[in-house]
């Protein structure tokens, strides 16, 4: 049985020779993508906080709430502030989509929805998008997404919700879709 055990020694010291080669290339092919992998340049960075600041303020303008303040900056901050600036801005963007997405009676609106039509449907008739919205409608209670992106058809189905949502919390309930909301056993 010894002389068993002492003939697969130097397979056993071979096969961890092996794996321990494996993975220093490893590690050193990790290095190396590390140095190829160039670092977002100064302009950049600040490009993404722009955009990160914008998702956030649109999906703060869409539920409603006030809009996070933005710092009055430095004259010429240093690369590591706009790296932690562009970090922030990212984190409320994320935070601020994750909050969107959970709309109030948004099982209800989605019920609705099933009965009004496609979310990008403008059937001709004066109502637009899946919540079937007149103009008078999204001027009231989304007239921010009117002036930016035009009627319901072009918004998001969360935006739709949304904006159905600000008609529902101003007191209107389910009632400017009389029958679909009857039908959802609404009203």
């Amino acid at each position: 049985m010894l002389r068993q055990n002492l003939r697969l020694l130097p397979v056993l010291a071979f096969i961890l020779l092996g794996v321990f080669a494996l993975t220093v290339t490893h590690e050193a092919d990790a290095r190396e993508k590390k140095v190829v992998t160039l670092a977002p340049s100064e302009a950049g960075i600040v490009k993404q906080i722009h955009h990160y600041r914008r998702a956030t303020w649109h999906w703060q303008s869409v539920m409603g709430v006030r809009h996070s303040r933005a710092g009055r900056g430095e004259k010429d901050p240093s690369r590591t502030y706009k790296l932690w600036v562009r970090n922030l801005w990212k984190h409320r963007a994320h935070r601020a989509r994750h909050l969107a997405a959970h709309v109030p009676h948004k099982r209800d609106w989605l019920c609705i929805h099933r009965y009004e039509g496609a979310w990008t449907s403008a059937t001709g008739n004066g109502y637009y998008g899946g919540l079937q919205m007149d103009i008078s409608f999204m001027r009231h209670y989304g007239a921010h997404l009117l002036r930016t992106k035009g009627t319901a058809n072009h918004w998001t189905p969360l935006e739709q919700m949304w904006v159905a949502e600000h008609a529902h919390r101003s007191g209107r309930g389910f009632y400017p879709w009389p029958n679909t909301a009857r039908a959802c056993g609404l009203i």
